[in-house]
């Protein structure tokens, strides 16, 4: 077996180990070690745990440069998509400013091969002051060890 080792400095710490050809990176985000590689509910709760620090940098590493965000709404029957990787993060900085202390809670993450679901409680005040409280979840799909689509859903509050 071959073995190559390569550790990048950076916001987050990479390591790349490439044997029997699977390549697996393990991403340091609060703490916690993420792995890239076939995707794990570990892997999803570290997303999370990006989201949840607000840390654009961090959330983008886990995507590819190819990629997909489906925000809940929108003109089309998908919401809107945003894609490539500077679209995807722009629409994330919009939701930050959108919603300054969102938060994700009460998750439950699971996989299945290349597919992973997480479940959450968003949480947050919009500028204008609103309250926001729902339910949602977000379907990810995996090319390569790296986020390819991330589909958003919330459920919709009537009150």
């Amino acid at each position: 077996m071959i073995a190559s080792i390569v550790v990048i400095l950076s916001l987050s710490t990479c390591i790349d180990i490439v044997a029997a050809e699977r390549r697996w990176c393990f991403i340091k985000v609060n703490d916690q070690m993420a792995e890239h590689g076939p995707p794990t509910v570990e892997t999803l709760k570290a997303i999370t745990a990006a989201f949840n620090a607000h840390d654009l940098d961090a959330i983008m590493e886990f995507f590819a440069e190819e990629c997909s965000l489906d925000m809940p709404r929108g003109p089309h029957p998908w919401g809107q998509r945003f894609a490539g990787k500077a679209a995807v993060r722009e629409a994330l900085a919009t939701r930050f400013k959108g919603l300054p202390d969102v938060h994700y809670g009460d998750d439950r993450h699971w996989v299945s091969g290349n597919l992973g679901v997480s479940e959450w409680l968003l949480t947050g005040t919009t500028p204008a002051g609103a309250r926001i409280e729902v339910r949602g979840c977000d379907h990810w799909e995996f090319r390569d060890g790296k986020v390819s689509r991330k589909d958003s859903y919330w459920k919709i509050v009537d009150r």
